[in-house]
């Protein structure tokens, strides 16, 4: 393994700004990228350079450089992480990618941020917690982008919960619906294919909503029972109809370690809802509910005096002392879905500089990469419950606070 992070001297302090390969050019780069541009300007982080962006088609890949700030473009993603003045390598490409670029990434002594689910297998996974694992010992940092976990809302609504201002946690429902795929008739993508894909809405929206079940309550998911279902079996690709080899559709019944119960619903083919993730929290002395259209917004209601005040209230999470938040307008100026991946970038640059463990690190996507197997393996027996193999918690029995 080479030296980490060649921009840094021994203290973490940075010799010149980090060099980033992007690995992908197409929906996640260009939210990526943004981020890469902001960052700097509202955070105290090491400074950064975006030093080269990698995709399949050359032509393409250096239209997306130019319009999203990239100092250049390459088709070869093993020459651009090996470069000497790329020192972080950020992977937005499908699932089956992963692995392969994110292991030979950490054996270069790169720091790596690669977009969930962290592969499309439990096997891939554990062979890229052993790589970060190993690269850690370096120094070399890595994290799993669950962009949600930065919702100024859903971090606060996490600390309110690790507060105990809910009491003991019982029951979470979580909705995560979409309607792009609604229409018999839109095309194939990548997404549809099991071998680029890994799975469908499960792997794409559940690992989301599952996340969110663990990062709010700081329980893992210990047992599942699942169902999934493909209403449309073949779409139009470019040599004609083409069979769709993953779900549409998921239903999960999910028992966690501390006792509570979620059910989960998602489905990228729920007509007239574009994108809502929508979770409520059920505890002894209170409830939360959020809903990522208005992601400004979480309501609380807490169950302390009389009941004919009792009731729902709307906090407006844009107050310089909710999480992120100081960083950004004065308050009541609200913000956007793509300042969480401004957070995100937050959050590792400043693990690369203090050498403090990211969140949520690849062990955390192996763990959940447990729970969507155990998914699919209840759907596929029918089955009432199947254990999450192995288990790890993604957290800690008492979430910590958020304090970004």
């Amino acid at each position: 393994m080479t030296s980490p992070s060649a921009g840094q001297v021994p203290d973490g302090s940075p010799t010149r700004p980090l060099g980033v390969a992007m690995i992908g050019y197409a929906f996640m780069g260009k939210a990526h990228s943004a981020a890469w541009r902001t960052v700097g300007s509202h955070f105290d982080v090491p400074a950064t350079a975006r030093r080269v962006i990698v995709g399949r088609d050359a032509e393409r890949t250096a239209e997306a450089a130019e319009r999203y700030g990239w100092e250049e473009s390459s088709t070869d993603w093993r020459e651009a992480i090996h470069r000497d003045d790329v020192d972080i390598v950020d992977i937005c490409t499908p699932g089956y990618l992963h692995a392969e670029i994110a292991i030979e990434a950490l054996k270069a002594g790169k720091h790596v941020l690669v977009e969930k689910p962290l592969a499309n297998s439990i096997d891939e996974s554990a062979e890229m917690v052993s790589a970060a694992v190993r690269a850690r010992d370096h120094g070399v940092q890595s994290m799993v982008g669950f962009n949600y976990r930065r919702v100024p809302a859903l971090a606060h609504a996490r600390n309110l919960i690790a507060d105990g201002r809910l009491g003991p946690i019982r029951q979470l429902r979580v909705a995560y619906l979409q309607d792009w795929l609604a229409d018999a008739e839109s095309p194939m993508t990548w997404r549809l294919r099991r071998e680029t894909a890994g799975s469908g809405a499960l792997g794409d929206i559940a690992s989301h909503a599952l996340d969110q079940v663990q990062f709010l309550t700081g329980q893992h998911v210990a047992e599942v029972s699942g169902r999934l279902r493909t209403f449309v079996e073949e779409r139009p690709g470019p040599d004609g109809r083409e069979p769709v080899t993953v779900d549409d559709a998921a239903w999960i019944t999910a028992e966690l370690s501390g006792g509570a119960v979620a059910t989960v619903e998602v489905s990228r083919m729920a007509t007239g809802v574009k994108n809502g993730l929508r979770i409520e929290v059920f505890g002894e002395r209170g409830a939360l509910r959020f809903d990522l259209e208005n992601l400004n917004e979480l309501w609380l209601m807490e169950a302390a005096g009389p009941a004919t005040e009792q009731g729902f209230r709307r906090i407006l999470v844009t107050e310089p002392g909710h999480p992120y938040l100081d960083a950004w307008w004065p308050p009541g100026h609200i913000i956007g879905w793509e300042h969480t991946f401004t957070h995100q970038l937050r959050d590792f640059l400043t693990s690369i500089r203090t050498g403090e463990p990211t969140q949520p690190s690849f062990e955390a996507g192996l763990q959940l990469q447990r729970v969507l197997a155990a998914v699919e393996e209840s759907a596929a027996a029918r089955s009432a419950v199947v254990q999450v193999g192995s288990a790890t918690p993604a957290h800690s029995p008492v979430p910590a606070k958020e304090t970004a």
